[in-house]
């Protein structure tokens, strides 16, 4: 009985659209250009602003790098309080999956995946250079697609075509 749940369990696992080959830190910078200033009791609150992005490079037949790019700079006033950059990237691999899906299962559940791991290296960072953790809210990646896409169209519209990578 237990080799007919094997065998079904790896049945599964073969038929999922997607592997994740490996995960690893591309990029990481954090500056604290007011320490320790910046850190004094009676600080305003730091105003943070988050930037996303997602990138995308075929790698070989079926394998390509994710990368989730995330910028969090925190300003108190003026000045800035903080400013972390991380780059974290995926290799995954498509077995099996349609060309025509290729693009939406990259930039929607790579990056989905991968963000868990760039928040937790954000917080550590943040807090490693005296601040409270930041923990970034989650990204809805569907819409970023969206948005992403909206935008492609219209270039595509206005220009030759280019590939999608």
């Amino acid at each position: 009985m237990s080799d007919q749940q094997t065998n079904g369990q790896d049945q599964a696992a073969s038929s999922m659209p997607m592997h994740v080959l490996a995960q690893y830190v591309k990029d990481l910078s954090f500056e604290n250009p007011n320490a320790p200033q910046s850190l004094l009791p009676g600080q305003p609150q730091p105003q943070v602003n988050i930037g996303v992005d997602v990138q995308v490079q075929p790698m070989g037949e079926d394998v390509y790098e994710v990368v989730l790019k995330l910028h969090c700079e925190a300003k108190q006033g003026e000045g800035v309080a903080f400013l972390v950059e991380v780059a974290y990237g995926g290799l995954f691999q498509l077995p099996g999956l349609p060309q025509e899906h290729h693009r939406p299962v990259l930039l929607i559940e790579a990056p989905r995946m991968l963000f868990p791991f760039a928040r937790a290296i954000v917080a550590g960072a943040t807090q490693d250079g005296g601040f409270p953790p930041l923990m970034i809210n989650p990204i809805d990646f569907v819409d970023l697609y969206r948005r992403q896409t909206g935008a492609q169209d219209q270039q595509a519209q206005q220009q030759p075509q280019q590939p999608p990578f």
